[in-house]
């Protein structure tokens, strides 16, 4: 009750019986599927029942994909002159360092859509009680969604 049927083939090969089940592609979450198997060996006409025997079998199924991350920095390098200094209390951007944006997208090398993934990144912004990296915003596109790091425009710029 509550599962799928699904049509499975006996084989015999190099001496072993095997049975090759189709489970579909793609299969929905948390999907049951019961298989639909022969008898284990044929029955004897004059057999005292007839009815179906029902087997329970436990599959072990793992799915894999092949996933793409991609990584880029805009400008790709900064530099910045060993005479600046951050402006304390300023709510400029100018005032505390270069603008660099990071994008990064996740994605299926196939046609089709990513869903349940989750991408932690750990970003340096802190190098020893001084600011490597100051954050300001973060930003999603395609129904994806972010959590706040600890610290996010902690200055309101």
């Amino acid at each position: 009750q509550g599962q799928e049927k699904l049509s499975c083939n006996p084989r015999k090969e190099n001496g072993s019986h095997v049975v090759l089940c189709e489970l579909g592609n793609p299969m929905k979450a948390g999907a049951r599927r019961g298989p639909n198997l022969p008898p284990p060996c044929p029955r004897s006409k004059n057999s005292p029942s007839s009815a179906n025997t029902s087997v329970t079998v436990t599959v072990p199924v793992e799915a894999e994909a092949a996933m793409e991350l991609r990584g880029n920095s805009l400008p790709a390098a900064t530099v910045l002159p060993a005479s600046w200094h951050r402006v304390e209390g300023s709510r400029r951007l100018e005032d505390h360092g270069v603008k660099v944006e990071h994008v990064y997208q996740v994605g299926c090398c196939t046609h089709g859509t990513v869903s349940g993934v989750t991408l932690r990144l750990a970003v340096p912004n802190r190098l020893g009680d001084r600011i490597l990296l100051y954050l300001l915003e973060l930003g999603t596109e395609g129904g994806m969604s972010c959590i706040d790091p600890p610290g996010l425009n902690a200055e309101q710029v």
